[in-house]
């Protein structure tokens, strides 16, 4: 019986391909992504971020094995993660990052390194430890996305005050729907797991 072509894309040596054609797409919507702030943050993050993981899926099994003693039980990969989403938070950055070339390019390159990192450590994370980086990464985006609701500055100067409390109204739905997504997740491999014990 024939795949469908979809699940036939997905296969994990097809996903590095995916991984360049989303930094090919990404270059050529980066003005649109980057001239409104919502768009910046919440489209051009997770592109990048797929895209390292993608890419990520093409490492050789010895670059695994080389990686593998520095990230015990994903916990490198996951700090990693957290850490330049948490940066990449911050107002000035995105200025930085609309104005100055390198910061751009860091700005890329630590998107990529973090979505590799995601990639490579979910799986050993294992369950208490995703929802330890889960639970920081979301209460962070709700905290954040408060913040540029509530401020009656405007934070990030290369942006709009209208275009920054938009952004935090998508951030603190965003994290909520994840949150609740997660939940679910984890409540539906629970009762699988029992079924299974059955």
């Amino acid at each position: 019986m024939k795949q469908p072509l979809l699940l036939h894309l997905l296969r994990p040596w097809h996903l590095p391909a995916l991984g360049l054609l989303l930094l090919l797409l990404n270059w050529a919507l980066r003005d649109w992504l980057e001239a409104s702030m919502w768009r910046h943050m919440l489209l051009q993050f997770p592109l990048l971020l797929c895209a390292g993981a993608w890419l990520a899926k093409g490492l050789p099994q010895r670059w695994r094995q080389v990686l593998q003693p520095f990230n015990q039980s994903g916990i490198s990969g996951l700090l990693l993660c957290a850490t330049v989403l948490a940066v990449l938070m911050i107002p000035r950055v995105l200025d930085l990052a609309l104005r100055q070339p390198e910061i751009e390019l860091l700005k890329h390159l630590a998107l990529l390194a973090a979505g590799a990192g995601l990639q490579l450590s979910w799986r050993s994370a294992g369950l208490v430890l995703q929802s330890f980086f889960l639970g920081n990464s979301l209460a962070m985006m709700a905290i954040v996305g408060m913040l540029y609701m509530e401020s009656p500055l405007r934070l990030c100067n290369a942006y709009l005050q209208d275009d920054q409390i938009r952004l935090g109204q998508w951030l603190l739905g965003c994290s909520i729907a994840l949150a609740l997504a997660w939940l679910g997740q984890v409540a539906w491999r629970s009762v699988r797991a029992e079924q299974v014990a059955a």
